[in-house]
């Protein structure tokens, strides 16, 4: 066994030479620095930078931990680039039943300014899915997954929005004033073991994936362990838009989640109906996942290489964590100018008690026209003080003629429902 863990060791060190000197495929430091900073762009604490592409204009992709391959969402941006396909896949939707066809694009090279990806795969999707836009605000044309966190400590600055990328071989120690907690690396995906105290049922020791690309707090499978159960005050909700297919649940709270002794409290929970790809997530053995709204209240550093997660509380970590107190989902219309609908309206909100309903166009908000707005910020609005009065101005379509239409005007207060 020794002689087996030290020819392990032998390996591993090898492979981590190699990838200094940019010999496999991977992401680096181009200059002789131990680290580097990369700023990035925000929304909802979701992480979007700038990617080219074999020498291409940057376009805006989504760092996620929860993918293992890097994706492009259009294969017409993708011949545009004349991206080279070798194959083809089957990936399984969101929803468990659409099927994504992807073609697979080996050895591109990917430019982040001080960082380069190198001998990089992508897959590019057949079907053009430029959805995530309508659900973030700002266009997004793919994710970068696990081969971005592979071989290099990543430290994340929600406060200051900025991504810190070590060389694999610095930040041997732990940082002052972070805490520490293992990291395992299952199928390219990162886990950690959270203790999760429920406002109703036994307190749960959950398997989670940290998942930096969803927007959610918590969010606890409920078919993966019969101790998990919903809160008494819960609200039906459409649980957001990913790649091929919406998920459905509930939205409640948990009383706390503790990892590595630093509490959470009051969390958001989301509770996704069970669906045909629930047996994956039985598989990995987790019971849910960490999302941006939780871990943007840390300073984080995700170190795959060392199998660990090192963070602390950030500036917003004793900022409340808040729900939608209007009813109304709002999203980005597929046009060229800044237009807004309510995808979606809750039954027994405020929106629909005052005659909002889905589908419903914004034309404007306390006054101000939907072109002034980021979809980031309507969501703020729409969470942040129970009892503030929301004025929103709609165009209400009464037929497929865009000239057919109605102009109503509603007002409601907004109201905390869980």
């Amino acid at each position: 066994m020794i002689i087996k863990s030290l020819f392990n060791g032998f390996l591993l060190n090898l492979l981590f030479l190699l990838a200094s000197l940019a010999q496999v495929p991977g992401f680096y430091v181009k200059e002789e620095a131990k680290k580097t900073e990369l700023p990035f762009m925000a929304s909802n604490n979701l992480i979007i930078v700038p990617v080219s592409i074999n020498d291409s204009p940057p376009i805006n992709f989504l760092i996620d931990t929860g993918v293992k391959t890097n994706i492009l969402f259009s294969k017409t941006l993708g011949d545009q680039l004349e991206m080279n396909y070798t194959r083809k896949l089957n990936l399984m939707g969101a929803d468990g039943k659409t099927v994504l066809t992807a073609n697979v694009s080996p050895t591109n090279h990917l430019d982040l300014g001080p960082i380069e990806g190198i001998m990089q795969t992508v897959l590019v999707l057949d079907s053009d899915f430029f959805e995530l836009e309508a659900v973030i605000g700002i266009p997004v044309f793919g994710v970068l997954g696990y081969e971005f966190f592979k071989y290099n400590p990543v430290k994340i600055d929600y406060d200051k929005n900025t991504i810190t990328f070590y060389r694999s071989d610095a930040m041997r120690w732990r940082p002052f004033g972070y805490r520490k907690i293992p990291l395992s690396i299952d199928n390219g995906k990162p886990y950690v073991e959270g203790a999760i105290k429920q406002i109703t049922g036994e307190d749960l020791d959950a398997k989670l994936l940290i998942d930096l690309g969803a927007n959610h707090g918590l969010l606890l499978n409920m078919e993966t362990s019969e101790k998990i159960q919903l809160p008494p005050k819960y609200l039906e909700s459409d649980l957001g838009r990913s790649l091929g297919g919406d998920l459905y649940g509930y939205i409640g709270r948990t009383r706390s989640t503790n990892l590595g002794g630093l509490k959470f409290r009051d969390v958001i929970t989301s509770f996704p109906e069970e669906t045909e790809f629930s047996y994956v997530i039985k598989e990995s053995g987790r019971q849910g996942s960490l999302g941006s709204e939780l871990l943007g209240k840390t300073k984080l550093i995700l170190d795959y290489r060392r199998e660990r997660m090192l963070f602390k509380k950030g500036n917003k970590f004793n900022v409340p964590f808040d729900y939608d107190m209007s009813g109304i989902i709002p999203r980005m219309m597929p046009t060229e100018d800044v237009r807004y609908v309510a995808n979606s309206v809750r039954e027994g909100s405020p929106a629909h008690d005052a005659g909002v309903r889905a589908g419903d166009e914004i034309l404007s908000i306390n006054g101000i026209p939907s072109d002034f707005w980021e979809l980031s910020d309507i969501v703020k609005l729409f969470r942040s003080d129970a009892g503030r009065e929301i004025r929103i101005s709609l165009k209400r379509f009464r037929s497929s003629d865009p000239e057919d239409f109605e102009l109503i005007n509603v007002s409601f207060e907004l109201k905390r429902q869980i």
